[in-house]
């Protein structure tokens, strides 16, 4: 009797998912279509770390999603929505910002953080070889002092 309560209940559930509307954004043609899954997949949402508007159910994604279905219905073009979503929230919503006077540190500061590591470890190697050769150098001598205190005996 459980087994067949379980089937109907999941029964009732794959019913009710196939009945849901299968598209929230309907389209007159293919190419609005292909048009906005592009973008959705191209915009990042401003709230998540790193999902796009696509993938997140975020209330400012969904917002992303309305807004970009909107205009690409009203037919414009991808670089007029990407502008437009650009000056609305910033360089964050592309994954490609472009490089500029702010954007430019993105790029530096992994570079300079590279060269500082590798000098570190130039001067490290240098003071160890350095310190063995300064070694070397002090059981040169302590030899020596000990060869003038066995002749001074």
């Amino acid at each position: 009797m459980k087994i067949l309560l379980s089937l109907i209940i999941s029964l009732v559930i794959t019913a009710s998912s196939a009945a849901s509307p299968k598209d929230k954004y309907p389209f007159e043609t293919i190419e609005e279509q292909r048009l906005f899954n592009q973008l959705t997949k191209a915009l990042r949402c401003p709230k998540c770390q790193n999902q796009n508007i696509a993938d997140s159910n975020a209330g400012v994604a969904v917002d992303l999603k309305n807004k970009t279905y909107q205009l690409v219905k009203e037919g414009k073009s991808e670089q007029y929505v990407i502008d437009f979503m650009v000056q609305r929230y910033g360089n964050f919503v592309t994954y490609q910002p472009p490089i500029n006077s702010v954007t430019v540190w993105l790029w530096l500061i992994p570079l300079l953080i590279a060269f500082m590591l590798g000098f570190i470890v130039y001067k490290r190697s240098q003071s160890a070889h350095q310190s063995a050769s300064q070694t070397d150098i002090e059981q040169e001598m302590l030899e020596k002092a000990k060869a003038i205190l066995k002749q001074g005996k």
